[in-house]
């Protein structure tokens, strides 16, 4: 049996689920600040650099595959690809090639991924319905806001319990963009949400052994946000106090132990969208403070592969424990530990894309390397987690020398964010070669004015 919310919460959480609801339904651009209408375009454009990137990975094309046989749909576009399907199929598919090289926005404080189970959602439902690019923008502001609260209510309980927050708290933020874009009143949205509840699923066993299926759960959570709120739209009812009833996702997800006002601290006055972080490496975030330190020491230091004897990697409970394997047999496994990644750093100076294809992953120093590096719990690390997504360092060099770092905010978090340009080069990097020079320029200057277009029709031409 889980254990309730205690007292005070529970009246903290009051009539949390209809309050979500109606400030969905009332949301309008309009309402949102210059600087969240900004936060809201930068997030887009992340969004399409992951979708772009992570198109041409295996599991991406495999979905792809078997969508094009088994959907004539033609009603959304797939980013990437001439692709079209219906609007659920094109926000899965969407949604995990967003999370195809796990290099997608975040937020620290919920733990979760918010773009591919957001934007595919909304995206599809706009050009489905025919929504305009200002409608898009508020709709992603809403469903970032109502999946990132969520997520940082029950994390890291969730997480500790086997949750992928990304997947269950992404749902709601799906389904709460989509009735946006159909602009279901207060109480269709509250029953949007309501069906999302039992929609909500997604463990993290995957890190036990790379599968690939982490790939798929923020597609699966756009897929089942969008649907949620066309069959609310169509009258179907969920329970109207989803998040905070007894047996509701609070009580059931983070097992009554959450931080209450994390879901209505605010609520209209300061926008979860502004406070996603943005990954300048394609790898789990969990490590990149540490991956910022060895690059900081490379920086400042002269050693290579060879000198180091033994490096280790702090963290927060959350972050070290299944992240610690020293192997990468799979993109998954790679991309998910922690000396894998510090062993390309250290290697390298820098952990990039092309260091994930299976060539250099078959490297031996880095094979040789990786056992020499061992992630522990770091008591800082621990004690101002989740707050911040600090990590530590420390390089045990064969000439006797010690090298130590601590970094307590990562590159691309708010107080240490990518700019404007980054976000740029990110997308140019890892776009153009795919799309080209021409068509990434178009996309840029659509994305950076999107809320003076007549319509978004330059995010569906593939």
């Amino acid at each position: 049996m889980n254990a309730p919310i205690d007292a005070s919460a529970a009246e903290e959480l009051h009539g949390a689920s209809r309050r979500l609801a109606a400030f969905v339904a009332g949301l309008r651009f309009d309402d949102l600040p210059a600087g969240t209408v900004h936060a809201a375009k930068r997030a887009l454009l992340d969004y399409v650099s992951c979708a772009v990137a992570g198109s041409a990975m295996p599991v991406s094309r495999a979905l792809a595959d078997y969508f094009e046989q088994e959907d004539a749909s033609r009603h959304a576009s797939v980013i990437g690809s001439g692709l079209r399907l219906s609007a659920p199929n094109a926000a899965l598919l969407n949604g995990a090639n967003t999370h195809g090289l796990d290099f997608d926005d975040g937020h620290t404080q919920g733990s979760a991924h918010p773009a591919g189970a957001v934007f595919p959602a909304v995206l599809a439902a706009a050009q489905r319905h025919g929504a305009a690019p200002r409608e898009i923008l508020a709709a992603a502001a809403a469903g970032y806001d109502v999946m990132l609260r969520i997520a940082a209510t029950v994390h890291p309980s969730s997480a500790r319990r086997g949750y992928h927050n990304t997947a269950i708290a992404g749902v709601f933020g799906a389904a709460a963009g989509a009735a946006s874009i159909l602009r279901l009143d207060a109480e269709a949205t509250l029953n949007a949400l309501g069906l999302a509840g039992s929609f909500a699923g997604g463990i993290r066993e995957y890190l036990e052994e790379g599968a690939e299926i982490k790939r798929l759960h923020p597609g699966k959570a756009a897929r089942d946000g969008l649907l949620c709120a066309e069959l609310a739209r169509r009258g179907i009812t969920g329970p109207t106090r989803v998040l905070e009833g007894r047996l509701g996702f609070l009580n059931v997800f983070g097992n009554g132990q959450i931080r209450p006002a994390a879901l209505l601290q605010d609520l209209g006055r300061r926008h979860a969208i502004a406070e996603v972080y943005f990954k300048p490496y394609p790898c789990c975030r969990h490590y990149h403070a540490v991956l910022d330190g060895i690059r900081q020491l490379h920086a400042e230091h002269d050693f290579g592969t060879q000198d180091v004897e033994r490096a280790e990697v702090g963290l927060y409970a959350v972050g070290a424990l299944g992240h610690d394997h020293q192997h990468c047999e799979t993109l998954l496994e790679a991309q998910m530990s922690a000396p894998c990644a510090a062993a390309m750093a250290i290697a390298d100076g820098d952990v990039t894309a092309p260091m994930f294809l299976p060539d250099n992953l078959a490297r031996a120093d880095l094979a040789d390397l990786m056992r020499r590096i061992y992630t522990v719990v770091d008591p800082e690390c621990e004690r101002i987690y989740p707050g911040v997504r600090s990590g530590a360092v420390t390089l045990a060099l064969k000439d006797g020398r010690s090298l130590h770092a601590r970094i307590v905010e990562p590159k691309g978090e708010r107080a240490n964010p990518l700019t404007d340009a980054d976000l740029e080069h990110k997308f140019r990097a890892n776009c153009e070669p795919l799309i080209g020079a021409a068509r990434g320029a178009e996309l840029l200057q659509a994305i950076w004015g999107f809320e003076r277009l007549d319509d978004a029709g330059a995010l569906y031409r593939w």
